[in-house]
């Protein structure tokens, strides 16, 4: 641990206690009698060990005092950041799961995402899903939202509201010969993408930022993605969409696009492969396609719940990680049935669980790696690890204060474990009863000021 040299900057809080996060070449680092100075900023201006006080007051100018002690079962941790989460499926989570990808689509999905052009059913869903992941535990979510362009800036001005960090995207498609009322023309889509980011930047909104969205290649025609591609690539935006999630739709892609090597060439080919792109699922990818997700920079976002729910697939992350792709967690409402980042770090052990059992050569992920593609790997993922994913000085202090001894919680404390037991018996047993607080860029967001 190391002070920094922030000193210009006052501190407006000071946390003592056990803080555990990731770094690039730990899983798991635990830093027990710590303590963590957040400037007026939201930003880390220190994090020293607890020997240290009194040095620390007086370059940084606070008392004794004014320090929060953290109990005995608590530590502070990363916010969770959730790298695929659809907003506008949120009233429908937890059903509707008895088809593949493409009926489910059909069935369910685009008439539900229809309705959004009624702003006052968008506000609805919109609060509540940033509430929920909130209350979960997500600092930072990457949403899809629908193709009407005023519901979707609006999910941006909840997001603001609440405090998340997010990147909301505006969906884009062309295509879409089952519920020919859910689509755009290309004028159109092209047209309400760029009115989309230009009123979203506009608002200057200091978390929130738009990212360029088209569906999945079987919804966009070459012509939009191309499109796409040069708007992300002039306004240098995050993109987001699907890649491989299913067989069925790897084959469609095939069928739609016989000019293309793969399902990642498509993308690659109109210009969404960028290192501020972020594509779900990834199940059936080639080592090849990992490879140019590797050379451009590109990310996953692994969405176990999703993939068993519809009967998708399973990701190997392992290969993933050795393919040294960066990947990141999501939850994928409503394919993925619960809203919470700890269901996703739950699924992904059990994910690499049952790889295992089909190859016992297979190296099942540890709970400390799943930890660190929860926090880390998330921001990694979204090119935002600048900014946030672990305790680093400089960063914005987005982060959960956890008491795994949380009244009426769901997690009995037999013996006195250690801080390493309390995380692992948190990620495997854990719900928003355990999470206390919840901090963006240094500003409590949880519990709710309204």
């Amino acid at each position: 641990m190391a002070n920094s040299d922030r000193h210009n900057t006052a501190v407006a809080h000071v946390y003592k206690g056990t803080f555990v996060h990731s770094t690039q070449q730990t899983a798991l680092q635990i830093l027990e009698d710590a303590l963590l100075g957040v400037d007026t900023e939201g930003k880390i201006a220190f994090i020293a060990k607890g020997e240290e006080l009194e040095k620390l007051t007086q370059t940084f100018g606070f008392t004794p005092s004014e320090v929060t002690q953290l109990a005995q079962h608590e530590f502070f941790m990363p916010g969770m950041i959730d790298t695929h989460i659809h907003a506008s499926q949120y009233s429908y989570a937890g059903t509707a799961l008895d088809m593949p990808l493409l009926e489910w689509l059909n069935t369910y999905t685009f008439p539900v995402e229809s309705l959004f052009n009624d702003l006052e059913f968008a506000r609805k869903v919109y609060n509540h899903i940033v509430k929920r992941t909130l209350r979960n535990g997500t600092t930072t979510a990457c949403y899809f939202a629908t193709i009407h362009t005023d519901a979707s800036l609006l999910l941006g001005e909840i997001a603001n509201k609440f405090g998340q960090r997010a990147l909301v995207g505006k969906v884009c498609m062309d295509r879409n010969k089952f519920v020919e009322h859910y689509k755009e023309s290309i004028q159109e889509s092209q047209d309400e993408t760029c009115r989309f980011i230009k009123e979203l930047l506009n608002k200057k909104y200091p978390l929130v930022k738009p990212v360029v969205t088209p569906r999945f290649a079987p919804s966009c025609t070459g012509a939009l993605l191309g499109q796409l591609g040069a708007i992300a690539k002039n306004n240098n935006l995050h993109i987001q969409s699907h890649i491989s999630e299913n067989v069925e739709e790897v084959k469609l892609v095939k069928e739609l696009f016989p000019e293309s090597e793969s399902y990642t060439d498509v993308y690659h080919k109109y210009n969404l492969l960028t290192d501020k792109t972020v594509m779900a699922h990834g199940c059936h990818l080639s080592d090849k396609e990992l490879d140019l997700f590797r050379q451009t920079g590109a990310s996953l976002s692994h969405c176990p719940n999703s993939n068993f729910s519809l009967c998708s697939g399973i990701l190997n992350v392992r290969n993933v990680l050795e393919h040294k792709v960066k990947l990141g967690l999501g939850t994928d409402v409503a394919g993925g049935y619960s809203a919470s980042m700890l269901d996703a770090v739950r699924k992904t052990l059990d994910a690499s669980k049952v790889l295992t059992i089909q190859d016992r050569e297979h190296g099942t992920l540890t709970f400390e790696e799943v930890f660190r593609l929860a926090t880390l790997g998330g921001s990694q993922a979204l090119s935002l690890d600048d900014r946030t994913g672990n305790f680093k000085v400089g960063k914005d202090f987005d982060a959960l204060r956890v008491n795994v001894a949380a009244p009426g919680g769901p997690i009995d404390l037999i013996q006195n474990d250690e801080p390493k037991i309390l995380l692992e018996k948190f990620l495997n047993l854990g719900d928003d009863r355990n999470i206390v607080e919840v901090f963006v860029a240094g500003r409590k967001v949880v519990p709710f000021t309204e």
